[in-house]
């Protein structure tokens, strides 16, 4: 496909910050999309603007409110528990990634860009039906059919877990930056984050066994 212009769903974690550094080394021009939807901390935005502010990347944030009184969960109602990973865990949003590629693919029609990055992961994905390979193949076709278009949703992600994420955000000169900037933590914490949240566990845990992997000299 000739067009070079890319649109990152992006959130300011560690995911879509690494999908963005490696949306900037393969795409000629790239904007992010950022959606407000009543998120349990605003501190995620904040940290996704300032991250934008940093690479000089153009962020678009779209209001999608209206997901937050469909979708009661762990992420939107800070009187629903957070829950480890056993079965479905709380912090599922329903319909979340199908609402934000569609509006992602819908806002890249606008910008003349055909490629759509999201940070989602098979390996890593806790669950989650919305981060499924086939949901994006499927969800893909899709797009393309109600738009009369040629979108491409590309997941960098979607087969590595969080180790491997990390090794892929060293390979791409971003390592420092995404430990130090991202927010992944679920109690609003930058960098390492609460450490006591799924989602801080998840996160230690893949930087420790890279880290060990690459001072065995096993990575480079």
């Amino acid at each position: 496909m000739d067009n070079q212009n890319a649109v990152v769903v992006f959130s300011g974690g560690q995911d879509s910050t690494t999908c963005l550094f490696w949306a900037l080394k393969k795409f000629d021009h790239v904007e992010v999309v950022t959606f407000q939807y009543g998120q349990r901390h605003i501190a995620e935005l904040e940290c996704a603007k300032e991250i934008c502010a940093r690479l000089n990347v153009r962020q678009h944030q779209l209001d999608m409110e209206l997901l937050n009184q469909l979708a009661p969960n762990a992420l939107t109602r800070e009187n629903i528990k957070i829950t480890d990973y056993e079965g479905m865990p709380s912090t599922f949003v329903p319909g979340r990634n199908l609402l934000f590629l569609s509006f992602a693919a819908i806002l890249g029609k606008q910008l003349g860009a055909k490629h759509i990055i999201t940070g989602v992961s098979e390996t890593d994905f806790s669950g989650y039906p919305d981060c499924r390979d086939s949901f994006i193949k499927s969800l893909n076709v899709t797009l393309n059919l109600s738009m009369d278009d040629q979108f491409v949703l590309h997941t960098p992600l979607m087969w590595q877990d969080k180790s491997e994420v990390w090794e892929l955000s060293d390979q791409l000169g971003a390592f420092e930056f995404v430990k130090e900037h991202t927010l992944t933590c679920y109690n609003g914490i930058k960098g390492e984050g609460c450490g006591e949240c799924p989602s801080c566990k998840l996160r230690r845990n893949g930087l420790e066994q890279y880290e060990m992997r690459r001072n065995d000299g096993v990575v480079k």
